[in-house]
């Protein structure tokens, strides 16, 4: 499996309680040209739609039982 080089990572499971806000930050900060690469315990499916309707694109990957990692890019 290839490590993708983000420019800008969060992981979620460190995140004490709801990480929608922390996640709607990263988005709002992400260039055109930027990768950000969020890190969850589970995939979260519930985000996808926020994403496209954002304008986002992303690409998921299960790395372990319990790590998805959504690298999220402007579309």
């Amino acid at each position: 499996m290839a490590t993708v080089q983000a420019d800008r990572t969060l992981d979620a499971r460190e995140i004490d309680g709801e990480p929608f806000s922390d996640i709607t930050a990263e988005l709002d900060a992400l260039d055109t040209d930027e990768t950000f690469l969020l890190i969850n315990s589970f995939e979260p499916e519930p985000l996808y739609g926020v994403l496209s309707k954002r304008g986002f694109a992303h690409e998921t990957t299960q790395v372990a039982d319990d790590e998805w990692h959504v690298t999220i890019t402007r579309a």
